[in-house]
């Protein structure tokens, strides 16, 4: 398995200069150093500039495992945050200069052995192990990340009361003494102008502070449910974009709270409209080309990336427990929403789980070829999240796997209006996050492969995720008491 050593941290002083000449120049006066804990929460530590030496890249900063999420245990907590030179940039959000650095985990001792358990070590790990492989040396990511913005939000929970409200003004559903001029109905929230659209200037604010940190944004839009929105990056390597992904909802959680307002990247905060998902777009290179794309291919998808395609849906049970990882994830996968429930693939087609884009055709258009993973949503952990669907690509590739011999399509028409004779020829994805787990404890080892992931971070995320369904399911819910009171 693939070690770090104090060697290869020292090899960051020649950079670490450049950081601490970065930090002058900028008048910087407190260093921030960001990590990423197992469910995909940032944490942070912060010292004045003048603790920020040439020493701490090399020797790293001390924090308290056990404090941190399925991390460590209290008789073991002394762990190290070892600051990458490459992932800095200005705090928009303090009001002194600080400068956030983003940080790998790793063990104390000698060696500084990487953290089994760092998502961000993950991630590296799949983009080694694709180059061993010769398959491809580079993978492209392009994640499509939605979200809502409410007026406001309150939630409650205890023995005796349990309900939440949604402060939503956008909504047709407002009622009461507001207007309802300029509202948005159910699913019709998709590409409105303002004053329907209320947001925008506030998805302007957030796009404008991704680019002075250096996300390239391409589009920001509103999207289909009230107050739903979307910002989508341009597209990047696989531990690069979820690096991002990691500012972007940074970003986007502090600009709403600058406006007044709150955002939520919970799958399905409202009933009866769409919820958010997180389309992954994905494609394989080498030498700097693209191993997707066949002029002669179906929906011009070259043979590697259909057994790509087949490796997804043939794991997507055992996926999902990373890529749509909460309970509330299987309350936007569900038929009627464009969810994509539908074990299938096509072109051009939302209602299967992979769609092959084809807004571009011709060998001119090469570049652009890639398959979208409709499955997954934004509370995933995108370290891990974009790992596991890598892993499932590479065994596509390995194992030949097609999906048109495995009856995964192509299905060139809506699925959700075939005859029921049809329909039941396509298998749905699991419909809760324990069924996900239980595929994910029968279906691991192509996760497994080059030690990618561990058997002890697989067995630490069921167990946590686990305890999260319990917990839930154990609590009578507010719409229980709807159903049940009065039987």
């Amino acid at each position: 398995m693939e070690m770090k050593t104090v060697q290869q941290y020292k090899d960051r002083d020649s950079t670490s200069l450049e950081v601490l000449r970065k930090a002058r120049h900028l008048e910087v006066k407190v260093i921030d150093f960001k990590f990423t804990d197992l469910l995909g929460k940032w944490h942070h530590k912060s010292v004045p500039v003048r603790e920020l030496t040439t020493d701490v890249f090399e020797e790293g900063v001390g924090f308290d495992g056990s404090s941190i999420r399925g991390f460590q245990n209290i008789h073991e907590s002394d762990m190290l945050l070892m600051p990458d030179t490459k992932g800095t940039f200005m705090d928009p959000f303090t009001q002194q200069p600080t400068l956030s650095i983003l940080c790998d985990v790793a063990e104390p001792g000698r060696t500084k052995d990487r953290y089994a358990k760092d998502p961000r070590h993950t991630a590296q790990k799949a983009e080694a192990y694709l180059k061993r492989t010769g398959i491809a040396d580079t993978s492209y990511w392009g994640p499509e990340i939605e979200f809502f913005i409410f007026d406001n939000i309150s939630y409650h929970n205890n023995n005796m009361e349990a309900g939440y409200r949604i402060g939503i003004g956008e909504s047709h559903e407002t009622g009461g003494t507001s207007s309802l001029g300029h509202k948005i109905r159910p699913k019709e929230g998709y590409f409105p102008v303002p004053p329907s659209d209320t947001h925008m200037d506030v998805r302007t604010d957030m796009i404008l502070e991704m680019e002075k940190i250096g996300i390239e944004v391409e589009t920001h839009h509103h999207e289909v449910a009230p107050c739903q929105a979307e910002i989508d990056m341009r597209y990047g390597k696989l531990t690069e974009m979820a690096d991002k992904s990691m500012k972007y909802k940074y970003i986007v959680k502090n600009v709403a709270a600058r406006h007044g307002k709150t955002a939520t990247f919970m799958p399905k905060p409202m009933f009866g409209d769409n919820g958010s998902g997180m389309h992954t777009h994905v494609s394989l290179w080498k030498n700097d080309a693209t191993l997707f794309y066949d002029e002669q291919g179906y929906a011009e998808l070259s043979e590697l990336g259909l057994y790509a395609t087949g490796g997804i849906l043939r794991h997507i049970n055992s996926l999902l427990a990373f890529c749509a990882p909460t309970t509330n994830s299987y309350k936007r996968l569900v038929p009627g929403y464009e969810a994509p429930v539908n074990i299938a693939y096509a072109q051009r087609n939302r209602s299967s789980a992979i769609r092959i884009p084809v807004y571009a055709f011709g060998p001119q258009n090469a570049k652009s070829k890639r398959i979208e993973f409709r499955c997954p949503d934004p509370s995933s952990n995108p370290y891990f999240a974009f790992s596991a669907i890598l892993m499932a690509a590479i065994d596509g590739v390995k194992k030949k796997i097609n999906p048109v011999s495995e009856g995964f399509g192509p299905w060139d028409t809506n699925i959700y209006s075939l005859p029921t004779a049809e329909r039941h020829k396509i298998k749905n994805v699991p419909g809760s996050l324990d069924a996900a787990l239980d595929e994910l404890e029968n279906d691991q080892q192509y996760l497994l492969e080059g030690g990618v992931f561990s058997k002890e971070l697989l067995q630490v995320w069921t167990e946590v995720k686990r305890q999260e369904a319990e917990s839930a399911r154990i609590r009578p819910s507010p719409y229980e008491f709807h159903l049940y009171y009065d039987v």
